[in-house]
């Protein structure tokens, strides 16, 4: 049952009898009441009311009795909304016996595309291509919890250039050692090499101005070596993502040159609809309100002036075959924020053109980036781009030594085991619990705390409780009354219930670090609760109800941690 949700429904009619129209009574939690609505604050104004008259008017129009809540007036003109102990136990009591935890599956299930990731072929993953997994990963779990069609796209750079060059050194070094090469996952010094031979021969650089036009060609000796390098990119990709957890397969693969016969296409109907004009020798729209910084319209070159094509033909072309094809009517692109106007420019053609239109939208959930100690970009010693492997093969290794430091009878898989998770939650939750636009510093110590708002602290909450449903040695019964006589109690029943409001608000925002917000603070209520209410020694129907409780919380921190991408274990 959703709170929030019932009692906005409850003072909706209230609000629109007293200000003549639909209003958002804006509900939300409150450190005064249980929970709290503002919005006679917002309506004084345009009423021409004090707020406290607003507030006692819909209060006076309201029906809340029969839900068992109480309502004051309280301020310049809050609304405080009480929910009496009974009505709270019987919510609550609902929640033990649905499995989804109070969260219907959506009424309007839709085709959603989710672009993530997006490493190129030939390059070693880095820790850039985090944050667009991590979250991409959550957006997914998230969607198809739901009961969304989620369709995961990887789109891979597997295609341009820069292939000439590379298919050249494979050539030199020889298919089988190149393979194996490739195959041991070092594709950062087979890409250098080439950029080496590239930069140094003048013969080299003419082969591999010719391989690309072979590529391009369709040569079926070059398209093969080519499809080598795609190859064996793909499975050290799919080694990174076994370690990061996520949900991306094989089957999600979807190069750049899956849509290379789609191309000339878009600009020949590009140029029919008017939309395509001439500068500089490229060919190019100007969608309206976007300039340069000397004020002039800004162009999104669809074909350079060489007759190549450049990323925005591709995105224009990825996007209607997502629409068309794919039936898609939410199109996520998971990239960084850098990207923010390219994506806004590629959408307003889309839209200009008529190949995104309603139902169908595009969102580009933008992120910042991952800083170093000193708030620089972070970096290797080198002053390289730490490589994403090596990053998660760390905080693994750290969280292993952690596990095995505080349980040194931890046996080896145990400890592999609970390192992994931790290790892997303690990443992503560093990311997905803050604001995805915003950076954030990588601090080992932080993410890896048992306290605070972090991985670690979340799993030990759930272990916890895990440990303390063992110990119990009965089966918690579903059925048992609840009971919430203790403030403690009562904040933790009220924590529980705001589970469907914080999930029904993310599908739409994808703002995970609000569910990382509500998890952390599910998991401190609880630990005040098993600190003043006993458990294991509380007698009969007490000790039935809190077990309850408890067992409700688990399944809400697991449930909630899963979202993430992000593991449990029974013992930590």
């Amino acid at each position: 049952m959703d709170l929030e949700k019932l009692l906005s429904d409850r003072l909706a009619p209230a609000f629109a009898a007293v200000a003549g129209g639909p209003v958002d009574p804006l509900v939300r939690r409150s450190p005064r009441a249980d929970f709290q609505s503002d919005a006679a604050l917002a309506l004084a104004r345009r009423l021409g009311r004090p707020p406290r008259d607003i507030a006692a008017a819909v209060l006076a129009h309201a029906v809340l009795d029969d839900v068992g809540v109480s309502a004051e007036v309280s301020g310049p003109g809050f609304l405080n909304l009480t929910v009496t102990d009974r009505a709270l136990a019987d919510l609550v009591a609902g929640l033990a016996g649905d499995p989804r935890l109070g969260v219907p599956p959506t009424a309007t299930p839709q085709t959603v595309v989710v672009d993530y990731s997006a490493p190129n072929v030939a390059k070693e993953m880095h820790v850039g291509h985090l944050r667009s997994t991590v979250i991409g990963d959550a957006a997914v779990r998230l969607l198809e919890w739901l009961g969304h069609r989620v369709v995961r796209v990887n789109h891979l750079g597997d295609w341009g250039t820069p292939f000439g060059m590379l298919i050249e050194h494979l050539i030199d070094l020889g298919e089988a050692e190149a393979a194996q090469n490739l195959s041991m996952g070092d594709l950062d010094t087979f890409y250098r090499a080439a950029r080496v031979a590239f930069d140094a021969d003048e013969a080299f650089q003419e082969r591999s101005r010719l391989r690309v036009v072979a590529l391009q060609g369709g040569d079926e000796r070059t398209r093969r070596l080519w499809r080598l390098l795609v190859t064996q990119s793909e499975r050290y990709f799919l080694t990174v993502y076994d370690l990061l957890d996520v949900t991306l397969s094989a089957a999600d693969f979807r190069g750049e040159s899956a849509y290379n016969d789609l191309l000339a296409g878009v600009v020949d109907d590009l140029d029919r609809l008017g939309l395509l004009l001439p500068s500089g020798g490229a060919e190019c729209v100007f969608p309206p309100g976007f300039t340069g910084r000397d004020g002039e319209p800004l162009p999104l070159i669809v074909r350079k002036s060489d007759g190549g094509y450049g990323y925005p033909a591709t995105d224009l072309a990825a996007l209607r075959q997502r629409v068309g094809e794919l039936g898609a009517t939410r199109l996520l692109y998971v990239v960084g924020l850098p990207q923010r106007q390219h994506f806004a420019m590629v959408f307003a053609v889309a839209e200009a053109a008529g190949w995104l239109c309603p139902p169908a939208r595009a969102e580009h959930l933008g992120f910042g980036s991952i800083l170093g100690a000193d708030g620089r970009m972070l970096r290797s010693r080198a002053g390289e781009s730490v490589k994403l492997v090596g990053l998660l093969e760390e905080a693994v290794a750290r969280a292993t030594d952690l596990a095995r430091s505080r349980n040194p009878d931890l046996d080896a898989g145990t400890a592999e085991e609970i390192g992994r998770a931790v290790g892997i939650g303690a990443i992503k939750y560093a990311d997905l619990s803050v604001d995805r636009t915003k950076d954030y510093v990588l601090d080992w110590e932080r993410m890896l705390a048992l306290d605070g708002n972090t991985a670690p602290y979340l799993q030990y909450a759930y272990a916890r409780i895990r440990s303390v449903l063992r110990r119990a040695g009965t089966a918690v019964r579903p059925d048992a009354p609840i009971v919430v006589a203790q403030p403690a109690e009562r904040a933790l029943a009220v924590e529980l219930l705001g589970f469907a409001a914080v999930v029904g608000e993310l599908e739409q925002s994808l703002e995970f670090h609000q569910l990382a917000g509500y998890l952390h603070r599910l998991a401190t209520v609880f630990n005040a609760f098993y600190e003043r209410c006993p458990v294991l020694r509380a007698t009969d129907e007490l000790r039935e109800s809190r077990l309850l409780l408890a067992e409700l919380t688990a399944r809400t921190l697991r449930q909630g941690l899963r979202l993430l991408g992000i593991r449990t274990v029974e013992r930590m």
